[in-house]
């Protein structure tokens, strides 16, 4: 007995024609239309034109139905794995027609696992990023804006690597700047120099526009001035910065951000250019980070 479709089964049970077995399945059913008349009318005769992989032993006269003999349900039971795999059918007959080797078989399955694994990672970063956007609006008006601090920031010697991202958003910056952070790390170990503070990320607008961000991963270092594997600068000073802690992952920094700006504006300030982001707290789990952002201001 075949259990790929129990409720078929249950339904509609095997008919004699002739010496064999046959198994009566909706059409819409194995396209995955949906049980309805006309969706399997219409994945019948679509199936028809492309060539499906199992031609079935029988077809009703509306269509509806397509009859499949019990040997041809091990060939069908394949078909539909691999269509729910999310290959064409052009890529399942070829499978089961073992048209292709073992070896482009499993490249092709890693392939699609690539490309899962990379859907799967972008939609738990827009996940993140709803749930940013919900709390943001949640709190409108409600964030308590007595922690912002007006301070001057000193300069300071870093050593920075830098990239460009699509734009300043949380969902572009972060892919950017932790992979840099890993590769700065790496070459600092590999040349000897030891951090000597905390790492402070900032941002400038590309010359080529289009909302794109030049990246840089910088991080306290006593060493001199350099531009080799890393580049060694001296960090400006911030005559006035008005600065806010924010606590967890820097994918839910928009809230903060925000109530910052909304700070800005409240007090008579005017933001003079994108924020540094001083990692002053960061274990293994994101969500306890600790980050102070610091915003360049003036007064109008």
């Amino acid at each position: 007995m075949c259990h790929l479709f129990p409720a078929v089964q249950q339904s509609a049970p095997y008919f004699k024609s002739g010496p064999h077995p046959v198994e009566r399945i909706p059409s819409g059913l194995i396209m995955g239309t949906g049980a309805g008349r006309q969706s399997g009318q219409r994945s019948a005769r679509a199936v028809g034109r492309a060539g499906w992989p199992v031609d079935p032993h029988t077809v009703s006269g509306t269509e509806r139905y397509r009859y499949y003999t019990a040997a041809q349900l091990t060939r069908l039971n394949r078909v539909i794995a691999f269509k729910d795999l999310g290959f064409t059918l052009h890529q399942v007959q070829q499978i089961v027609d073992e048209r292709i080797s073992t070896e482009e078989l499993r490249g092709m399955l890693r392939l699609r696992q690539a490309e899962l694994e990379a859907t799967m990672a972008a939609a738990a970063a827009r996940l993140v990023q709803v749930e940013a956007r919900l709390r943001s609006i949640e709190s409108e008006g409600h964030m308590p804006t007595n922690d912002v601090v007006i301070k001057n920031v000193p300069a300071a010697r870093v050593a920075e690597l830098t990239a460009t991202a699509a734009s300043f958003g949380p969902e572009d910056i972060g892919p950017v700047i932790g992979p840099l952070y890993d590769e700065l790390l790496r070459r600092l170990d590999a040349a000897g120099v030891t951090p000597t503070g905390p790492g402070v990320a900032y941002y400038e607008d590309a010359p080529e526009g289009g909302g794109r961000i030049i990246v840089h991963a910088a991080i306290h270092v006593a060493a001199p001035l350099q531009n080799d594997a890393f580049r060694v600068l001296d960090l400006p000073p911030i005559d006035q910065a008005a600065t806010i802690v924010h606590r967890g992952s820097m994918d839910t920094v928009l809230p903060t951000a925000q109530a910052l700006a909304r700070w800005i504006d409240g007090n008579g300030y005017r933001s003079a250019g994108y924020p540094r982001e001083v990692s002053l707290e960061c274990p293994d789990n994101r969500d306890d980070w600790v980050t102070e952002l610091q915003a360049p201001v003036t007064r109008p």
